[in-house]
């Protein structure tokens, strides 16, 4: 039997997130991005080794903080420099139902310039999200002449 390189239902790209309690944050990305739980595989002295769970057609595989190896969360190192995006249907219905499960805005959901009905928060494991739904197809000469008004514009206030 062949096995494949890419697992059925993977992507080449598949994010790993590191938090402090993964039990409870499998919790909150079920409330706030209607994520369903895949697995979770549990160390003897109960946190989680390696979990997996979905979000739309996507994989996100996540643990527990385990320092020994090498694995800090951003709470632990001070921030992330990774932001996941998140396309849904209904931006401002999850980007609430985010909040609302306990994401903290740090940036308030707009209609953006490339097209996108775009906002980001942060959830309390440190993991910043956008979250958007496409509004706009824009050709690259339309993003191109969008971004030249958006910046001259934010360059008069």
């Amino acid at each position: 039997m062949l096995v494949k390189p890419i697992p059925d239902g993977f992507h080449s790209v598949t994010p790993f997130i590191v938090v402090n309690d993964a039990i409870e944050a499998l919790d909150f990305y079920k409330k706030a991005f209607n994520a369903k739980e895949i697995y979770k595989f549990p160390t003897p002295d109960g946190k989680i080794m390696h979990a997996m769970m979905q979000i739309g057609d996507s994989f996100i595989m996540l643990s527990d903080e385990f320092l020994s190896m090498g694995l800090r969360s951003p709470t632990t190192v001070g921030g992330t420099s990774v932001t996941l995006h998140l396309y849904v249907s209904d931006a401002d219905k999850i980007f609430k139902q985010s909040v609302n499960a306990g994401a903290v805005v740090t940036m308030p959901i707009m209609d953006v310039f490339w097209g996108d009905r775009y906002g980001i928060v942060m959830d309390k494991y440190g993991h910043s999200w956008a979250i958007a739904t496409h509004k706009i197809d824009l050709t690259s000469d339309g993003l191109r002449k969008a971004a030249e008004e958006y910046f001259a514009n934010l360059s008069k206030k």
